[in-house]
């Protein structure tokens, strides 16, 4: 009895060695920002310069994939009273954890750098303001919220 008492607590720890490495540091698996960091290309693009602010209704909110450059994206395109223009927000990772969510139909004021993609204006959001919530997506100086550790 004591044999078998002792074989059952040897292979549990055992395997809690095994085990204990995966699961106390899975985050060493999550590297980088997945090109959405402050030395990226697409980063470098927001010009603090360059920040106006337009209104409008959300008629579209689409995660985009930007090829080889970062990850997946969230983009809404937004109808204004001079057209429709394209808002990039963000890695789709960060907005997912926010608590608003921008749907089709909303009403709402973004203030962000306005940008050229393939020739064509779109704007690189800093805040996006529904009713009387604001989503803060980059400081002023156009540091993303997302950006985490920075260099002094």
């Amino acid at each position: 009895m004591k044999a078998r008492t002792s074989r059952i607590i040897l292979a549990t720890l055992s395997a809690a060695l095994v085990a204990a490495p995966v699961f106390a540091t899975p985050w060493q698996q999550w590297r980088g920002s997945g090109g959405w960091g402050m030395g990226s290309a697409y980063q470098r693009m927001y010009d603090p310069a360059k920040v106006e602010t337009v209104a409008g209704e959300v008629v579209g909110v689409d995660e985009v994939s930007m090829g080889k450059g970062p990850k997946k994206g969230i983009h809404l395109k937004l109808k204004t009273d001079q057209g429709t223009i394209p808002v990039h927000l963000g890695p789709s990772w960060y907005l997912e954890r926010q608590d608003t969510r921008i749907a089709t139909g909303d009403r709402v004021e973004v203030k962000g750098a306005k940008v050229e993609f393939g020739g064509k204006p779109a704007i690189i959001a800093a805040e996006v303001k529904k009713g009387d919530e604001v989503l803060i997506l980059r400081d002023a100086a156009g540091v993303p919220a997302w950006a985490g550790w920075r260099r002094r």
